[in-house]
């Protein structure tokens, strides 16, 4: 669906609205114009019977009415039509000068001359009317079409300025960051309703930072806190571990070791997370990602052999990337570890590079996780997950950082994490 501005969509309807109007109203004067002069027209004759009545040819003669009718183109008086009131009729009449015929009005009147009844007729050609019509209509179009686009124009114009503060915190909260130092600062406005809106945002967004701020720095400080008390809890385990404890203390004991690992692995990405949201790692250096896996892969081969998973690569190009070389290592080891940890059994890890990409294919559940959710913190990829949830949203966290993109995608039974330089 495209959207439309504010400015056009109100533009556009006041142009629909003008150009209906000037549809409606030009056929409409017109008719107007031309009603009008034919009822000026009928009033001249009119007036000009009356005028003949009142002047003094009640004593006329026959030779007097015959040289009336042969000196008089327009009017004559010719014998009792029975006509009894005056009447004005149009008529199309043959115009010998233009050789055509043109519209007329014609007046037929009962006169009385010499105490004998007769027709006065006048006729008034209407041709010079039309061109009138016609020019005066010309004229009011191009006046009315020269207003309206004047109209409009200021419209547009004043509206562009009204709406400017608008526009202007618009486009200031679509480059707000939270995380970032850089709150908006919108231009003052004499409108009540954008300085009231600008007074609004401003709290909303004053407020949000100070949670964002506080929510952050509690994470900072508590994985900060909890090394201390983690560090003792783990030493005293791995004490315990060198003695001589029965079967079921020993299985004890090694269950707290796992979950103590766990806890180091969630406070240690807490603190890496804090750490990007800071935006700590800003230094950028050239990074071939075959060699760093090359380098590696005897360590990650060593932490899947207890799934005796396979790994494979295939390395169709050299992959030479841009960015931070600590946060690039956490993207892989976070993949690496991600499509171990969620294999399964006699399973398969598959690196593929290209120019531009990296792939990392693994077997897994044989269904597809939720795209929506997955790069979420604290968000499972699954019921029986041991994960602590916040591989993959460091991953996405990382690419987000560093303008990269990550994709997933399910088929043919394998799970893909695709990562675009």
């Amino acid at each position: 669906m495209n959207n439309k501005k504010l400015l056009h969509k109100t533009t556009n309807s006041f142009l629909l609205f003008a150009v209906l109007l000037l549809l409606i109203a030009a056929p409409v004067f017109y008719y107007i114009c031309q009603w009008l002069y034919i009822y000026e027209t009928d009033e001249v004759l009119l007036f000009h019977k009356e005028a003949f009545v009142s002047e003094s040819h009640n004593n006329y003669t026959q030779d007097d009415i015959a040289a009336w009718n042969k000196y008089n183109q327009n009017v004559s008086i010719v014998a009792d039509m029975g006509v009894t009131k005056d009447s004005i009729v149009g008529k199309m009449l043959f115009e010998p000068e233009a050789n055509e015929e043109e519209p007329f009005r014609i007046l037929y009147a009962p006169v009385d001359i010499n105490g004998k009844r007769y027709t006065y007729i006048e006729k008034r050609n209407l041709v010079e009317m039309e061109g009138m019509v016609v020019s005066v209509a010309a004229m009011f179009l191009f006046i009315i079409i020269i207003l309206l686009t004047g109209i409009i124009w200021i419209s547009k114009r004043l509206a562009e300025k009204i709406w400017k503060p608008f526009y202007n915190t618009l486009g200031q909260i679509q480059d707000f960051e939270i995380d970032k130092n850089n709150p908006p600062n919108f231009i003052p406005t004499d409108i009540d309703e954008f300085d009231r809106l600008n007074k609004s945002l401003e709290r909303l967004i004053e407020k949000n930072t100070a949670i964002y701020k506080n929510q952050r720095e509690f994470v900072e400080n508590a994985a900060h806190e909890l090394q201390t008390p983690l560090a003792l809890f783990q030493t005293k385990i791995d004490t315990l571990l060198q003695l001589d404890l029965t079967r079921e203390q020993s299985e004890l004991v090694g269950s707290l070791n796992k979950d103590v690992s766990r806890l180091n692995r969630l406070n240690k990405n807490l603190l890496l997370l804090s750490k990007i949201d800071n935006e700590i790692y800003l230094e950028q250096e050239t990074i071939i990602v075959n060699e760093y896996i090359e380098k590696h892969l005897d360590f990650f081969i060593e932490q899947a052999q207890a799934k005796n998973l396979t790994i494979s690569t295939n390395f169709n190009s050299i992959l030479s990337i841009k960015g931070n070389k600590a946060m690039a290592e956490v993207l892989l080891n976070n993949l690496f570890l991600n499509a171990i940890r969620h294999n399964i059994k006699n399973g398969i890890i598959e690196i593929v590079t290209k120019n531009n990409s990296l792939k990392f294919i693994n077997t897994g559940a044989e269904i597809p996780l939720i795209e929506q959710t997955i790069f979420n913190r604290f968000s499972k990829l699954n019921p029986s997950s041991q994960g602590n949830g916040l591989g993959l949203a460091i991953i996405k966290k990382i690419c987000d950082i560093s303008h990269w993109n990550i994709r997933y995608s399910f088929e043919n039974n394998r799970h893909t994490f695709e990562v675009t330089f």
